[in-house]
Parts: structure tokens; sequence; C-alpha cells
């Protein structure tokens, strides 16, 4: 009993048109006579699949197919099982069979003929006659994007510059990083994946991971971070270096600054290109009680503040 064309496909019988026409873009991939040059096997599933995928890719011709009409080779049935007549010499042959010749004569071909809007779709080519091998044999094949990822720190992704990331087969590719480049940013370098068969290399597509930094947290084009603050600086008031993604700067801490409050420094964020926009760095300050064994009163004097801070015990 041969092989329905279904089971050649892998769907079963209710399989609606687009998931026939997933199946058969599935098997293609695999097997295309261009990507097994020479490889009889493949060239023979290829052929299968796509007879199967011509029939059953149309209405007619797949519900004559179903009502048992035709055959797995396009063939006419008659009654009983046998044949009106033969259209065509098998499932690739000439005559005016579901299986459309390329030419005539039919020959190898005649199989793939009427397929070039699937396979230019599948393929990723434009129309008939074009996308073919240098061979001139079938399809050319196009390359494969690849998935690459690249480490940078804070400043680093903030500045931008030139980064250089190790492909799968161990070349090394250069990476152009933009000013304010941010954490899960994929950048595609064009023509830089795997080359085709006959056909334009794919992308490299390479994703940004920015590693935490010890100070500075990035949220939008501004950056935060907490300072520790002297606390004869918190209740007098005075200069304060504080560190920047370029450098450090001085700015005045007011009298009585308490914990939490924020000091912003306009400009010194991050760097859109885009907008032409600079974001701000804002700076936390963070109040520290000095030392009990080098301030041994004041802390005693804190102490007893505190103390007379306490509500009463109830």
């Amino acid at each position: 009993m041969s092989r329905s064309l279904y089971d050649t496909l892998g769907v079963g019988r209710q399989a609606s048109e687009q998931e026939i026409t997933r199946a058969y873009r599935k098997l293609a991939k695999t097997c295309h006579p261009d990507l097994h040059p020479g490889d009889k096997t493949a060239e023979d599933k290829f052929r299968r699949i796509t007879a199967a995928y011509d029939v059953l890719r149309d209405k007619t011709s797949r519900a004559r197919y179903d009502r048992g009409e035709i055959d797995e080779e396009g063939r006419e049935r008659g009654p009983a099982g046998g044949y009106w007549q033969q259209r065509g010499s098998g499932p690739y042959g000439g005559g005016a069979g579901p299986f459309r010749t390329g030419g005539p004569g039919g020959g190898p071909q005649g199989g793939f003929a009427g397929m070039d809007d699937v396979l230019s779709d599948l393929f990723g080519f434009g129309g008939r006659g074009r996308g073919r091998s240098r061979s001139g044999a079938g399809f050319a094949m196009p390359g494969e994007d690849v998935r690459l990822t690249l480490e940078l720190d804070l400043p680093a992704a903030v500045r931008g510059g030139v980064r250089r990331v190790a492909m799968h087969d161990g070349s090394l590719l250069d990476v152009n990083i933009p000013p304010g480049t941010e954490d899960g940013q994929v950048l595609r370098l064009r023509g830089k994946g795997r080359p085709g068969h006959g056909g334009a290399a794919g992308d490299a597509l390479v994703e940004i991971k920015v590693a935490e930094h010890p100070l500075f947290r990035r949220k939008g084009l501004d950056i935060h971070a907490d300072l520790p603050v002297p606390l004869a600086t918190a209740v007098m008031g005075g200069k304060l270096h504080v560190p920047t993604l370029d450098g450090q700067v001085s700015v005045k801490v007011p009298k009585h600054a308490s914990s939490g409050k924020i000091l912003r420094l306009r400009g010194k964020g991050v760097h859109d290109a885009r907008s032409k926009r600079h974001g701000d760095l804002l700076v936390r300050l963070m109040v520290e009680l000095p030392d009990p064994a080098s301030e041994p009163d004041l802390m005693a004097a804190l102490e007893q503040w505190a103390q007379r801070q306490k509500a009463p015990a109830a």
C-alpha cells in the first residue's frame, strides 16, 4: 500500500492549508537539492514532498485525491482501482496532470516547476528566475543570521565605541557601539552572519548585556547614585567630590542636608544622539555617622539626644 500524501508531509487529513504549507516549508529546508548536491536520497525526498504539496495545496486536486479520483502519483483512477489514463510519465513527467512540467518533455525539473512562488517565499527570493545558484541548478539558499552576546560595563555602553566579539567560528568581529546603548539592545550587522549557498550572507545580531555598576544605576537617560556624606558636612554644608561617568566634579551640599536628599547634576547622564538630549546625574545623599572610637563625646551626646526623643513607654 502506497504512502498517502498526508503521511509524506507529516500532517493529518484534516490539516488546514496553513498547516500543509508550514509542513512543506519545514521539510523543504532540510532536503533542498542545493543543500545536498549529489545526494539522490535528499533529491528524491524533495521531489516527493513537492509532489505531495502540489496536490494538497490546491483545493480542487486535494478534494479529488480525498475522493480517490487521483492517486499519489497524480494519475486518474478508474473503476475498481484501475486507471482511465496516465497523466504524464509519473509524478514528474509531462502532460496535463497536477504536476506541471518545466519544459518540453518533462524531466527532473518538472516536479519543481510551478513552485517558484512557494520556494521564493521559503528561501527569501523575489520572483521566478531569481535566486538561482551559481551552478544554475535549483534555488540558491540565503545565509543564516547568527546571534551573539557582547557584555559591556555601564560607562562603555553610555560612551559608545568599538568592541570586538568572538564569532562561532573563532573569528573576531568589530562592533560599533552607538553612544547610549541600553541593556538588551540588539545591534544588527548586515551581511556578517553565515554565508548562504550561492546567496547573500545572513546578519549578525549582537545583543548587548550591560553589567551592573557598583555605584551607578541607569534609568532612561538619567544616572542614579548613592553618595555617603560625613555628618559634619551634612550639618554645616560644604563641598563634596562626586564621581560621574566622565570623572569627578565638585558639588555644594546645603546645610542641614538629610539622608535621602537628591542633588541633580544636569547634563551628567546619558547622551541620546538621536534626540540630542542629555540625561542628568541624580545623587542621593546618605549621611554617615562618625566612628564611635574616634568621636566618643559626640556619639555619647547623640545617644543622649536620641534617648530624649523616645516616646514614653505605655
